[in-house]
C-alpha cells in the first residue's frame, strides 16, 4: 500500500515538473515574441520618422520655390492687373429665400413653375387608378 502511495505521489511530482518545464517554455516564448514584436516597433517608427524627414526635405519652400521657377512659367503679378471693385458686374439674383425651409423645392418652383416631381400628378383632385 505504501509503495502504490510512493508512486503516485512521484507520478504526480513528474506530472507536475513537465507542466511546470511547459509553462516555463511558453512564457520563454511569449516573451521573444513581444521583444521581436518590440524591435519591430522601434523599427517602424525609425522609418516613419525619416519619411517625415524626408517629406520636410521635399515641402521646403525654398526647394518649392526652386523649382517653380525653373519648371513653370510664371509671371510675378504687377499691381495694375487687379481692377477696382466698382468694376464687378452685378451680383445675380437670389434664387433661394434664406428663410424658406426647403430651398430645393424653392429653387426648383422659381426656374420652372409648372414642373411636378414623382409619380403624383401635380394638381388633379382624382388620380386615375
Amino acid at each position: 500500500m505504501m509503495r502504490l502511495v510512493h508512486l503516485v505521489v512521484i507520478g504526480a511530482l513528474v506530472f507536475a515538473a513537465a507542466y511546470v518545464y511547459r509553462i516555463k517554455m511558453e512564457s520563454t516564448a511569449r516573451t521573444e515574441m513581444v521583444l521581436r514584436l518590440h524591435a519591430q516597433i522601434r523599427q517602424e517608427r525609425d522609418a516613419i520618422a525619416r519619411l517625415r524627414a524626408d517629406w520636410a526635405k521635399l515641402d521646403a519652400t525654398g526647394r518649392l520655390q526652386g523649382l517653380a521657377e525653373r519648371h513653370l512659367k510664371l509671371k510675378p503679378i504687377l499691381a495694375r492687373q487687379f481692377d477696382q471693385l466698382k468694376n464687378l458686374p452685378e451680383r445675380p439674383p437670389r434664387i433661394v429665400d434664406p428663410n424658406d425651409p426647403d430651398p430645393i423645392a424653392s429653387m426648383i418652383e422659381k426656374v420652372d413653375p409648372d414642373l411636378t416631381t414623382g409619380s403624383v400628378p401635380a394638381s388633379s383632385p382624382e388620380s386615375p387608378r
